[in-house]
């Protein structure tokens, strides 16, 4: 779709408008933005448009959609699939060997397993292995409450952190001002720091995690703007 506004303007609301017309997710509802700071980045993106509309230079305005639609249909649900992330959560998957490895992997991991164990009062099952181990079923219910508290827009800005490093708790102390977005992407890619010290870089994973990191920022980006 070509550009066909000249003028992008928030309205009371923190509705975005075009030439006065709402902005509206793909489920036609108007894109009300929760706070000022995120209704102007919104913004922002609109007015940075060329000749052409590339949802690809929009990633706010995305994650704004799918918190407004998708998200906000049926929130318990979109929760509950991210909360699932807890029940094989990379932290508790530790190598079997060798031991600098092991000993990263505890030095970085064990204490953000420490924090969630206070924070929500659960305990976790850690394996050396890949091999699925249970998690208590008091812990998953307890770290899926955590995440349906969190709204819409919450949801939907915690929902690449999660995806992306494979684990819930990376998330939720995130979201909770536990660590920042340089530890936290820190923490998730471990394993894949060894593999670049021990091998050497493949440029093909390297661009794939380029591109990985550059969709979590945005997540933390949309995070930090509610």
């Amino acid at each position: 779709m070509k550009r066909f506004w000249k003028d992008v303007v928030i309205d009371a609301d923190r509705v975005v408008t075009l030439d006065g017309k709402p902005v509206r997710t793909p489920g036609r509802r108007p894109l009300a933005l929760p706070s000022d700071a995120l209704a102007e980045a919104v913004a922002e993106e609109w007015r940075a448009v060329g000749e052409t509309i590339d949802p690809r230079t929009m990633p706010l305005t995305g994650l704004a959609n799918a918190a407004t639609d998708p998200i906000a249909n049926d929130p318990a649900q979109f929760a509950a699939r991210l909360a699932a992330y807890g029940e094989s959560d990379l932290l508790c998957y530790r190598a079997e060997g060798p031991p600098l490895l092991v000993e990263r992997q505890a030095a970085s991991w064990d204490p953000l397993l420490a924090w969630a164990r206070g924070r929500y009062d659960v305990t976790f099952a850690v394996t050396a292995g890949v091999m699925h181990v249970a998690q208590p079923a008091a812990t998953t219910a307890r770290l899926h409450e955590a995440v349906a508290a969190y709204d819409d827009f919450r949801l939907a800005g915690l929902s690449p952190v999660v995806t992306l490093t494979g684990s819930l708790v990376i998330g939720l102390a995130l979201i909770e001002g536990e660590i920042d977005a340089d530890a936290a992407w820190a923490a998730a890619g471990i394993d894949e720091d060894w593999s670049v010290e021990m091998w050497g870089e493949d440029w093909q994973a390297t661009q794939l995690r380029e591109l990985k990191r550059k969709e979590f920022g945005v997540g933390v980006e949309f995070l930090g703007l509610l």
